[in-house]
C-alpha cells in the first residue's frame, strides 16, 4: 500500500530524532543517514495502519539496524588503517540532536563516542537510548528484546566503562574559542614550552587518516611528546601544502560540543583537531583528517560565517 502525505510527514518529523540516535549509535553521519533511509524503506513497506505507536516502532528498527551495522563494522575495524575515530560533526549541526542536559551533550561528545567504541553494541544502544534521549528502560527493553532488569544491568555496566574513561569538562563556546586560540598560537610558535603548559602531564595525541592521510598507528603520549608533535604539525612546508592541496586557514569552532581546531584548504575541511578539556589542562587531541569523514563537515563549513582564520599555516 503506498504511503499517504501524513505518512511521509510523519515519517519525516521523526527523522531529525532517528539520524540523532543513529550518529551516536554508529559514530558516522554516513552510516547514520544510510540506516534512517533503510527505516524509511521498511516504513514504506509495512502496514501502517497496524503499528500503534509509531515513534516506538521507528526506533525499534532503527536501532537493531544499527545494531547490525555495528557487528560489521567491528569486523571491518579490524582491518581498518591505523587508528580508527568518529566522524565529527561542527558545531551547530542537526544530527546532534538533544542538547538540554549534561547527559544529553556528553553522550555525543567526541571523546565519549570515542570511548563508546569498547561497549557492546547491546551495551551501547542502552547507553544512548537511556543517556541521551532519556527513554525508560519498559521502552528500551521492548525495542531490544530484553527484560527490563537485563536493561537496567546493561546500562550502568556501559555507564561505568563510559566514566571511567572520561575526563572532559564542559566549556560553553566563547570559552571553548578562547582556548583553541591559545592552543593554536602555542602551536604556532615554534616551541614546545608553550604548548607543554596546556597540556597535562598524560596527555595524548591520536590521528585517524585512514589509510589515505599520513597519521600515525600508534598514539603519542605525554606532554613533550604530544608538543613535540603539534610544533612539527603546525610547521609551515611546501610538502604539507602538496599533501593537502593548498596552504590550509586553521579556524577556532567546536565539534561534538567540544574545542576544535577546524583546517581548510579552498572551502574544503581537510582537518578536525578534537580537544578534550579537564580542569588540569588539555588531556586529548583527537585529529580526524580522513577525507571519507569530513564531507558532512564540509558541507556545514559552507553554510556557516566562519569569519576569518585565526591563522594561515603556509
Amino acid at each position: 500500500m503506498p504511503l499517504t502525505a501524513n505518512d511521509v510527514d510523519r515519517f519525516e518529523a521523526a527523522r531529525p530524532r532517528l539520524e540523532a540516535i543513529a550518529y551516536r549509535l554508529l559514530g558516522s553521519a554516513g552510516e547514520a543517514e544510510d540506516a534512517v533511509q533503510e527505516t524509511f524503506l521498511r516504513w514504506q513497506a509495512t502496514d501502517i495502519d497496524r503499528i500503534e505507536v509509531p515513534e516506538a516502532w521507528l526506533t525499534k528498527v532503527l536501532t537493531n539496524l544499527c545494531l547490525n551495522q555495528l557487528t560489521s563494522a567491528r569486523a571491518r575495524r579490524e582491518t581498518y588503517v591505523g587508528q580508527w575515530l568518529p566522524e565529527p560533526l561542527l558545531g551547530g549541526d542537526p544530527m546532534l540532536g538533544p542538547a538540554d542536559t549534561t547527559e544529553q551533550r556528553e553522550s555525543v561528545s567526541y571523546a565519549v563516542l570515542t570511548l563508546m567504541e569498547r561497549l557492546s553494541p547491546n551495551e551501547r544502544a542502552v547507553y544512548v537510548l537511556r543517556e541521551a534521549f532519556d527513554y525508560p528502560h519498559r521502552e528500551i527493553a521492548e525495542i531490544l528484546d530484553l527484560t527490563e532488569a537485563a536493561s537496567q544491568q546493561i546500562f550502568h555496566r556501559a555507564k561505568k566503562h563510559v566514566a571511567d574513561g572520561k575526563a572532559r569538562t564542559e566549556v560553553d563556546q566563547a570559552a571553548a574559542r578562547r582556548i583553541v586560540e591559545e592552543f593554536l598560537s602555542a602551536a604556532a610558535s615554534g616551541q614546545i614550552e608553550p604548548l607543554v603548559r596546556l597540556l597535562t602531564e598524560d596527555a595524548i595525541s591520536i590521528g585517524d587518516g585512514g589509510g589515505k592521510i599520513p597519521a600515525r598507528a600508534k598514539a603519542f603520549e605525554g606532554a613533550v611528546a604530544v608538543a613535540k608533535f603539534l610544533r612539527g604539525l603546525f610547521k609551515p612546508g611546501v610538502a604539507k601544502q602538496a599533501l593537502l592541496g593548498g596552504p590550509p586557514e586553521v579556524y577556532a569552532w567546536t565539534a561534538n560540543g567540544d574545542p576544535a581546531a577546524v583546517v581548510v584548504v579552498h572551502g574544503r575541511v581537510v582537518g578536525v583537531m578534537c580537544v578534550e578539556l579537564t580542569a588540569g589542562g588539555i588531556v586529548a587531541i583527537r585529529n580526524q583528517v580522513n577525507p571519507d569523514k569530513l564531507d558532512r563537515a564540509t558541507a556545514r563549513w559552507a553554510d556557516v560565517d566562519h569569519g576569518e582564520p585565526l591563522f594561515n599555516a603556509d
